[in-house]
This record gives C-alpha cells, sequence and structure tokens, in this order.
C-alpha cells in the first residue's frame, strides 16, 4: 500500500494495467477492421513515417533501454514506473492524436503501435507474466514464429539511433501547450468541441517546432491557427515578469531581493524573448554585476486583453481569442451533432465500419450550419447520405436542446 505520489502502488499498477489492455483492445480492432498483418518488410520505414510515428518509436527505444538499466540495477519500482509512464503517454497521446489514421487504416500507424505493443508486452512480462502471455498469443505469435511464448522471446534490442532526444523534447512542448489551452477553455466555459479562430503560445523552443508539431497544438486545441505569442504586439497581450524567490534564494541567498528588483525593472520583452529563445538571459544587478537567469528564475505572465482566455506555466504561455464569429458557431454546431451521431452509433451497438444513411429535421440556425457542413459530417459519421427530410428509419434521436431530430440505420 506504498503511495506513489497521491495514488498506491496498487492503484498505479491497476489503472497501467486496464489502459494497456485497452489499447491493445483497440490495436486488435482496427487491424481487425482494415486486414492489417504486420509484417518488417511491409512496415514504412522509419524516417518516412510521420514525426507523431518517430517520436512514439523514439519512446518505444528509451523505454526498453531505461527498463533494461532498471532491471540490472535490480529497481523494479523504477521500472514499473517507467513502464506506467509510457503506457500512459501511448494511449492518452499517441492513440488518441491518431484515431483517425487508424480509422483509415493507415499503415504507419497500424505498424507504429504493433511495435510499440510489442515492445511494452515484453518488458511487462517479467512483472505479468499471464496477462502479457495471453496478449502475446493473440497479437505476436502468429508473426513471431520463433518465439510461441512471450517468455521464450528475446528481450528488445535498443536501436539507439532511434532514440530522437530533440523529437522528444520538442513533442514535451507541444504537450505542455496543449495542457496549458485546455486549462485556459476550462476557465473560460467554452466547450473543447467549439472552434475558435486563433491561439497564441510562446514557449521556449516553439520557433524550432516542425509544422507537423504546430499542427497537433492546433488540432488539440481546435483552433484555426496558431502563432507565437510574442510577435504579436504589445496591443494584444501584457507582459509581466517577476523573480521566482525560491529558485534564486538557492544561489544570492542575502541578495536575493536586490536580484528580484532587477528583474522587475528590466525591459519585460526583451528578458522573455532571450529566456524562451536562448533558455537564458542577462542582467546587470548593483553591487554584484552581470547575473545570468534561466527560465526557472522567473515567472513570466502574458495576459491577452479582454475577450482573450490565457494560462501560463514555467515560462509557457497559451492564449485563446474566445471571439466567435458566425462561421465558428456554425462549426461549433456541427461538431456536437456529430458527437450525437457517434454516440449513437455506439449505443446502436453498430460497427465502426458500418455504413449509414441519415435524415435529420433541425430548426432554422442548426439548419444552417447542417447545410453547410453536411459534407464534414457525413465523413466523420460515415454516412452515404445525408438528407434534410423527416424520413423515420430504424435509429433516432430526439436532441430538444439543440431542436433536432435525426433518423439513421445501417446501409
Amino acid at each position: 500500500s506504498r503511495r506513489v505520489g497521491h495514488a498506491t502502488i496498487a492503484e498505479v499498477v491497476r489503472k497501467t494495467l486496464l489502459t494497456y489492455w485497452a489499447t491493445v483492445s483497440f490495436q486488435a480492432l482496427y487491424a481487425r477492421e482494415s486486414g492489417f498483418t504486420y509484417s518488417e518488410e511491409s512496415a514504412p520505414a522509419f524516417a518516412d513515417r510521420p514525426l507523431l510515428d518517430q517520436w512514439l518509436v523514439s519512446e518505444t527505444q528509451q523505454l526498453a533501454q531505461l527498463v533494461d538499466e532498471a532491471l540490472d540495477q535490480f529497481d523494479t519500482q523504477r521500472a514499473g514506473r517507467l513502464i506506467a509512464d509510457f503506457v500512459d503517454n501511448l494511449s492518452n497521446w499517441y492513440v488518441r492524436r491518431s484515431r483517425r489514421r487508424f480509422w483509415d487504416g493507415d499503415i504507419s500507424a497500424l505498424s507504429t503501435l504493433h511495435e510499440a505493443l510489442r515492445t511494452v508486452t515484453l518488458v511487462m512480462s517479467p512483472f505479468t507474466p499471464f496477462i502479457t502471455e495471453r496478449v502475446w498469443q493473440d497479437l505476436f505469435a502468429v508473426s513471431d514464429l520463433e518465439a510461441p511464448s512471450v517468455h521464450l522471446a528475446a528481450w528488445p534490442t535498443v536501436h539507439t539511433d532511434a532514440i530522437n532526444t530533440d523529437l522528444m523534447r520538442h513533442m514535451n512542448v507541444v504537450r505542455t501547450l496543449v495542457e496549458l489551452g485546455r486549462a485556459a477553455r476550462a476557465e473560460s466555459k467554452v466547450k473543447t468541441r467549439q472552434p475558435l479562430g486563433r491561439a497564441l503560445v510562446g514557449a521556449a523552443d516553439w520557433d524550432e517546432l516542425d509544422a507537423e508539431l504546430k499542427e497537433q497544438v492546433a488540432a488539440e486545441l481546435n483552433v484555426q491557427e496558431v502563432l507565437s505569442l510574442h510577435t504579436m504586439g504589445a496591443d494584444l497581450v501584457e507582459l509581466s515578469l517577476k523573480a521566482n524567490f525560491r529558485a534564486l534564494g538557492k544561489r544570492y541567498g542575502q541578495n536575493t531581493q536586490v536580484v528580484a528588483q532587477a528583474v522587475s525593472s528590466a525591459d519585460a520583452a526583451t528578458l522573455a524573448r532571450d529566456l524562451r529563445e536562448k533558455g537564458t538571459a542577462h542582467i546587470t544587478v548593483d553591487g554584484i554585476g552581470e547575473v545570468e537567469l534561466s527560465l526557472e528564475d522567473v515567472v513570466i505572465t502574458e495576459s491577452p486583453r479582454q475577450g482573450w482566455a490565457v494560462a501560463s506555466e514555467a515560462g509557457a504561455s497559451v492564449a485563446l481569442d474566445l471571439t466567435l464569429t458566425e462561421e465558428l458557431k456554425a462549426l461549433g454546431l456541427a461538431r456536437e451533432v456529430i458527437r450525437l451521431i457517434q454516440d449513437a452509433r455506439k449505443s446502436s451497438g453498430l460497427a465502426i465500419g458500418d455504413r449509414i444513411r441519415v435524415h435529420w429535421s433541425a430548426d432554422s440556425e442548426l439548419e444552417k450550419a447542417l447545410r453547410l457542413h453536411g459534407d464534414l459530417i457525413a465523413s466523420e459519421v460515415l454516412a452515404t447520405e445525408w438528407a434534410a427530410s423527416q424520413v423515420a428509419l430504424e435509429h433516432a434521436v430526439n436532441e430538444s436542446e439543440l431542436g433536432l431530430e435525426l433518423w439513421f440505420e445501417v446501409v
């Protein structure tokens, strides 16, 4: 019953196993639907895969390396923690960000997840021998005839050339910004499904990020564009800096207050830019001389003016433009209808690949949105027919709050 953070070890193990099993089931389901069978020959080359896949490959190789090192030191607790963190990242970041690709039967996504699950199954096998053996038999024994059991398989070979520390660091920046954006949305009470026009972000390494990674931020925050916050001008943002007394106190002791005053007096825009772009900045302090600061030494607060929501932490900030145009409102309504139909498909027992036809009737405002975004809705819910007519079909959905009635059936 020892505690790890706020959870007991038993709670962490239970959550990890449930998440692992759900991810295995997800892979099996979409592999079956798309007729996918893994082979090294058909798997895309590492360099040809999207950056999200390359990131997971890198994380997978590092997992095998670090768990091996931990077990060499008989540090089973560290090994377990590494596995738990990996499984959480695998499910709650990679799979969630790749759902549409799995739906489309993307061979790179299916191959990358297959490889990741094989490795994590192997490194988990000393800890959970029966569960991993069941997974091995279901997913891997057929394609790995030399290892009929997970306990007869060779330990994963680590390919250090596939460990990309820069990509892993950049993905951490992406995930930090996503978490801050979610916090800003929650504070503003704007629904996650409601698209927004733009987000402004400020973080170390932001300008170094590949466009593919920046798109991950835009997609996760449901905004149409993401721009660099510190290039947008003082008319949009109020910037303030103050010292982190705890960090500075360790180095400057009784002189901490003098350094803090120098931080407050420095040009906020220049200091924030240097810290984010270079990781360090220099200021002159009376009686001490030139002092080097890091992001840990300074609390950067960027407060967009009225009509914006902002969240900041550890030198990173995300600001969401809360202005809703008629176009954005219409797209938000379409997203709500997509959710309703997807929920209805699931509760009606439809298979993920079943095509349907849909007839619908809606109030005037919603009707405009559904006509405008009919192609998007039909694509997302796998509808071969999307018609504005009151024709009763096998399944019905009545959402009075939205002013919507719709009927659908499998084609």
